[in-house]
C-alpha cells in the first residue's frame, strides 16, 4: 500500500511540475512576436549602420575622385590651347557627375530602408563609371 501511495504521489508531483513548466499557446504566441519585433529593430539598425558606414566610404571617394580632377586640370595647363579646350570640357563633365554623385548621397534619407539596396547598386555603379571615365581621361587613342 505505502508503495502505492508513493508511486501516486510520485506521478502527481511530476505531472504537476510539467503542467506548471509548459507555457500556454497565448503565452508563446506573446514570446514569439517579442521576438520578431526584436529581430526587426536589429534588422533596422544594421542597415542603419551600413547607410552610415556606405556614406562615410562613399565621401572618401568622391573626394579621391575630386583631387583627380584637380591634378588632371593642373596637369591640361601645360597642353596646347586646342587640346586643352577639349579636356577642359571633358573634366566639365567629370566635375558634374561627381557633383550629381554628392547630391544623391546627400538626398538618401536614412528612412528609406526598402529602397537602400537598389540605392547602393545604382550609386556604385555611378562612382565606378566615374572612376573609369577617370583613369580613361589620360589615354590618348592613336
Amino acid at each position: 500500500m505505502k508503495k502505492t501511495i508513493l508511486a501516486l504521489a510520485v506521478t502527481v508531483f511530476m505531472a504537476g511540475t510539467v503542467f506548471m513548466s509548459c507555457q500556454s499557446s497565448a503565452e508563446k504566441v506573446d514570446e514569439a512576436k517579442e521576438n520578431v519585433v526584436q529581430a526587426e529593430l536589429e534588422l533596422n539598425q544594421a542597415i542603419k549602420d551600413s547607410i552610415v558606414q556606405f556614406r562615410k566610404e562613399s565621401e572618401l571617394k568622391i573626394s579621391a575622385y575630386d583631387q583627380s580632377i584637380a591634378d588632371l586640370k593642373a596637369k591640361i595647363a601645360t597642353e596646347k590651347e586646342d587640346a586643352r579646350a577639349t579636356y577642359e570640357e571633358k573634366i566639365e563633365e567629370l566635375e558634374q557627375k561627381s557633383d550629381l554623385l554628392k547630391t544623391k548621397l546627400n538626398d538618401f534619407k536614412d528612412d528609406e530602408i526598402d529602397k537602400w539596396n537598389s540605392f547602393k547598386n545604382e550609386f556604385n555603379r555611378d562612382m565606378n563609371d566615374l572612376g573609369t571615365a577617370l583613369k580613361n581621361f589620360t589615354i590618348k587613342n592613336k
